[in-house]
C-alpha cells in the first residue's frame, strides 16, 4: 500500500460503477452548465487561509515518490488481468462495465482508501506497472474502465459521447481555440481542471520529447495568492467569466455559459471548502462573440487577463513535476488540484525502437469520473451536485461510446 494515504473513509463508495441495470446504455451525463447564482458566495466569505491535508507543497513530495506512488504488485496485476479477461469473455460492451462485472476482491478495499485520499487528502496518486504493451488496447481499455468503477461514475468527455477519452495528437490546429480541444493536439496545456470530479490518465505510449505533467495543490495556490494577490482571488471568485462550449452544444443552449473560476462549497451548515474549475483555453477562445454582429458578451477585462496570468505563473512556480511512463495511471481530484502538460514532439513516422518495433505516437487513455454528494463528493453550487454522472460534456441524445483508440 502506498505511504501517506489517509485512513479508509466512512464516506459512501460508488455503488456499482457506471450503471445499475442490465442495459449497456448509460444514464446521460449532466454536461456543462452555469452554477446556481444565488448559491455563489462573494469573495468576502472566502477564508484568508486554508489548512489541512489538501494543502501541500511540491518539496514535500519531489524527492519522496514513495509518498505518492503505488507500484502494482504481481498479484495485483494478476487480479486486474483476470477481471479484464473475464469481462471481455462475457461479451458485455465496454459501456456496460461495473464493479459487479469487474470484481477486485483484494484491490477494492485499497482503492477505497485511495479514493478518500484523492477526494479529501492531497488529491493525487500515481499507479505504476500496468503491462500495457503485453495487454494491447482492448484489454487495457477494459482494465482501465474496470479500475475507474471503484472511484466514480463515467461522464462523457466530448460531443461524440466518449466515456474513454484518448489524449493524442491528431494533427488538429491548437490555434483554432474555438473549435479544437487541446488534448487532440501536441500543444502545451496551461494549468487547468477537467470537466468532472476526478480525472485519470493511463499512459499507453510516451512521446519522443515533452508531454510531461505538472500538478499543484489548488489550496496552496490559494493561500499564496491571498498573501500576494488578494485582488486576483477576488477576480477569480466573481461570476462574470464566460466559458466556451466550443461547438459541443445541445439544442437550445447558448454556445457559452457564465460562471466563476473559484468557488466555495454549497455547505452553509458546515465548513465550505474552496474549489476551482477552469480551462484557460475555454475563456480565451470567445473573441467571435466580443465584436461584430454576433457581439453578445464582453471581452476579458484587464483584471481577468491579469488574474489568468498570475494564476498560471503561481501554479508553475509551486508545481510538482512528474513524467508518465507506459503503464502509469495518474489520478487527480479536479476541485483541489490543478494540472498542466508541456508541449511534446512525437517520434517520426516509421521510427523503430531498440528491438526493431515501430514506435507509436504518444497516447494516454483518459477517464472523467463523477462523484455525487451522496458518495462523498464535494457539495457544488450546481443543479446536478447530487447526480451520479455530474459534469462532463453531453450533446443532445448522443449515445455514450467507448472507442479503444482516438477517433
Amino acid at each position: 500500500m502506498a505511504p501517506s494515504l489517509t485512513e479508509a473513509s466512512s464516506a459512501p463508495q460508488p455503488a456499482s460503477g457506471v450503471n445499475n441495470t442490465k442495459s449497456s446504455v448509460l444514464d446521460k451525463t449532466s454536461g456543462q452548465h452555469p452554477p446556481i447564482y444565488s448559491l455563489l458566495r462573494p469573495y468576502k466569505d472566502f477564508p484568508r487561509e486554508i489548512t489541512g491535508p489538501t494543502v501541500w507543497q511540491a518539496e514535500d513530495y519531489r524527492d519522496h515518490p514513495e509518498r505518492w506512488t503505488h507500484v502494482f504488485s504481481d498479484d495485483e496485476i494478476a487480479e486486474l488481468s483476470a477481471a479484464a479477461d473475464g469481462f471481455l469473455a462475457s461479451g458485455t460492451p465496454l459501456t456496460g462495465i461495473s464493479q459487479e462485472k469487474f470484481p477486485l476482491p483484494t484491490l477494492a478495499p485499497f482503492f477505497g482508501t485511495v479514493r478518500n485520499e484523492i477526494l479529501n487528502g492531497k488529491g493525487f496518486i500515481l499507479f505504476k506497472g500496468v503491462p500495457v504493451e503485453e495487454w494491447g488496447l482492448e484489454k487495457c481499455a477494459a482494465a482501465y474502465l474496470g479500475f475507474g468503477t471503484y472511484f466514480g461514475h463515467f461522464t462523457t468527455q466530448n460531443g461524440r459521447g466518449h466515456i474513454l477519452g484518448h489524449v493524442k495528437d491528431l494533427g488538429e490546429d491548437p490555434a483554432q481555440k474555438d473549435k479544437v480541444r487541446i488534448y487532440r493536439t501536441n500543444a502545451k496545456q496551461f494549468f487547468h481542471t477537467d470537466g468532472a470530479d476526478l480525472v485519470g490518465l493511463l499512459c499507453i505510449a510516451k512521446a519522443l520529447s515533452g508531454g510531461e505533467s505538472d500538478i499543484v495543490s489548488t489550496h496552496h495556490v490559494f493561500n499564496t495568492l491571498q498573501r500576494s494577490h488578494p485582488d486576483v482571488v477576488a477576480t477569480l471568485a466573481t461570476p462574470n467569466w464566460y466559458f466556451d462550449r466550443k461547438g459541443e452544444v445541445s439544442k437550445g443552449q447558448d454556445p457559452y455559459f457564465r460562471s466563476a473560476v473559484m468557488f466555495l462549497e454549497n455547505d452553509p451548515a458546515g465548513s465550505p471548502r474552496v474549489w476551482c474549475r477552469l480551462d484557460p483555453n475555454n475563456v480565451t477562445s470567445l473573441r467571435r462573440f466580443h465584436s461584430g454582429p454576433d457581439a453578445k458578451i464582453p471581452a476579458l477585462s484587464e483584471q481577468q487577463l491579469h488574474a489568468l496570468q498570475v494564476l498560471d505563473d503561481t501554479c508553475a512556480k509551486l508545481a510538482l513535476h512528474m513524467i508518465l511512463d507506459p503503464g502509469d495511471i495518474q489520478l487527480l481530484c479536479n476541485p483541489h488540484v490543478f494540472h498542466a502538460r508541456t508541449a511534446y514532439k512525437d517520434y517520426p513516422p516509421g521510427s523503430r525502437d531498440e528491438r526493431g518495433r515501430e514506435r507509436v505516437r504518444r497516447h494516454l487513455m483518459r477517464l472523467w469520473l463523477g462523484v455525487p454528494e451522496s458518495e462523498g463528493g464535494w457539495k457544488l453550487p450546481f443543479h446536478d451536485s447530487r447526480e451520479k454522472r455530474r459534469g462532463g460534456i453531453t450533446v443532445d441524445d448522443v449515445v455514450p461510446s467507448c472507442p479503444i483508440d482516438a477517433e
